[in-house]
């Protein structure tokens, strides 16, 4: 007997179905089966993008991504996403080089009345260890803990800064292998 066929729809609803459970529980990680992709664009960043992005979802690439046209080529045909040159275009954007990740401040915030007009951005990492934050916020009953690898030595102070303009800011999404993980614009990082 033949395996069935893999199923597009379910799959698009399984990611999206795990990307919300992660926004509306920051720091929790789920596991999520990958999309074939090009290098260096893990499988679950694919999963995700064919699960979110459309051709009225534009989508800006870090140099990483930008440096395999493969990228471009894959998304456009999946998704028929237009690719931006500047992150504060985008309503997605992909980070292939955490160490490198753009200040937040260079993607759409969005503003007061539309603040869903903001960037989402998708940051692909190593691993969920290393050194954690502590979280508070909605979704989080008291505290949580929060890690990923590698993460930019300003990190905390971002979140803190993009807590500042809430509800404006933007969502962060993280791609460790086959787990995500998301930290809303909501979150706070607690002082240790």
């Amino acid at each position: 007997m033949n395996a069935p066929a893999y199923d597009m729809a379910f799959a698009s609803q399984a990611a999206f179905r795990a990307l919300m459970e992660c926004l509306s529980r920051p720091g929790e990680t789920r596991r999520l089966d990958g999309a074939g992709a090009p290098a260096p664009m893990a499988q679950a960043t694919a999963a995700l993008v064919r699960s979110l992005a459309d051709y009225e979802t534009p989508i800006w690439f870090d140099p990483a991504f930008a440096a395999a046209p493969a990228i471009a080529d894959w998304i456009r045909f999946h998704t028929g996403a237009p690719i931006v040159a500047t992150p504060d275009k985008a309503a997605f954007a992909l980070i292939a080089d955490a160490l490198a990740l753009p200040g937040f401040i260079q993607f759409a915030q969005g503003s007061e009345e539309y603040p869903d007009r903001s960037t989402t951005i998708i940051i692909q990492v190593e691993s969920f260890a290393g050194p954690a934050l502590t979280l508070q916020g909605p979704g989080i009953a008291t505290t949580c803990e929060f890690a990923a690898t590698p993460l930019p030595a300003d990190f905390a102070q971002r979140l803190r800064d993009n807590r500042e303009m809430y509800p404006r800011g933007v969502d962060l999404v993280f791609v460790a292998g086959d787990r995500i993980a998301a930290l809303p614009r909501s979150v706070r990082v607690v002082e240790n």
